[in-house]
């Protein structure tokens, strides 16, 4: 059963103590009820802020460990507050507006919460995009947005972008979205693969870098139409949105090397933005969180994520 606060009010009556954060953790966690980790038993006590101590065994089970918070020194009250506030901001969230809103002592800080969350916006073993599905490239960054034609892969002004945009009658779907060293045949098959269902209907340019996807499982139709805005769409409207969030929300300031990340928050956004309600996308988020492993600031810093192919 899904539950979540409703309005920021009920957020703040809510979860006005460590306790009651810490019960909520462990309510997600452990949706069926508390497993000790070491003996299976289903009963425990709490012994410190984020600890749980096993009533057979007597193991002591970290609520956070494994997760988004763990390792946090800051009060989960806090944490909480974060996530309502990143998920309630239609057009993104930056960490100086989050240093702002929460009082935190420093930039740093902030930068690295927000970058804990947008891993957390990934969900494990997602499903992927099914039906009538569009994909093309495109690029970010540098002084020639303008441009014509596909970028060149060497060149250090610009990252290159491959999107795929679901059709939802006239309007776009759910989408999925990955940066990519060049349009090449590998890349740009290895992301269908992983964000399309095998049987969906891939729409895509003339582009060589597509030819192979019938003998993948896609039923694949591309056209040599000079203005593949006219014939993709939805995927255009996408990547033109997601270029006016970079620049609106970030300034343009996104390294290359964390694009990918900022790339998981737009997906996370775009897709819910019809929910009606900001509490479900918090516990989504929350759920999120608790599912996925730690990422240390000093992993934050590392240069990119490893590329699945």
């Amino acid at each position: 059963m899904e539950d979540y606060p409703q309005t920021l009010n009920e957020l703040e009556a809510r979860f006005s103590t460590e306790e009651a954060c810490r019960d909520y953790l462990v309510q997600l966690r452990w949706p069926e009820g508390f497993r000790c980790p070491r003996c299976g038993h289903g009963q425990a006590w709490p012994v410190r802020r984020l600890l749980l101590e096993c009533g057979a065994c007597h193991y002591q089970a970290s609520v956070t460990a494994g997760t988004v918070f763990q390792g946090t020194r800051k009060p989960l009250r806090l944490w909480f507050r974060a996530i309502w506030w990143v998920t309630s901001q239609k057009t993104g969230a930056s960490a100086l507006g989050l240093k702002r809103i929460l009082g935190l002592g420093s930039y740093q800080t902030a930068w690295s919460w927000l970058h804990k969350l947008r891993r957390a916006m990934v969900r494990p073993g997602r499903d992927r995009l099914s039906g009538r599905i569009e994909v093309d490239e495109t690029y970010v960054g540098g002084t020639d947005e303008g441009q014509k034609g596909r970028p060149r892969a060497d060149s250090s002004r610009k990252a290159m972008v491959v999107i795929a945009a679901q059709e939802d009658g006239r309007g776009v779907g759910r989408i999925r979205m990955r940066r990519i060293r060049q349009a090449s045949a590998q890349e740009l098959t290895a992301f269908v693969q992983e964000a399309i269902e095998p049987g969906s209907v891939v729409c895509t340019d003339g582009w060589n870098g597509y030819r192979g996807l019938d003998a993948l499982g896609y039923r694949h139709e591309f056209s040599f139409q000079k203005d593949d805005a006219t014939l993709l769409p939805r995927v255009h409207r996408v990547a033109s949105l997601l270029k006016r969030w970079l620049l609106g929300t970030h300034q343009g300031a996104v390294s290359r090397e964390h694009l990918d990340y900022y790339l998981d928050e737009y997906t996370f956004r775009f897709n819910r933005r019809k929910s009606r309600y900001r509490g479900k996308l918090f516990y989504r988020l929350m759920q999120q969180a608790m599912a996925i492993g730690p990422a240390p600031y000093r992993d934050l810093m590392k240069k990119g994520r490893k590329k699945k192919h």
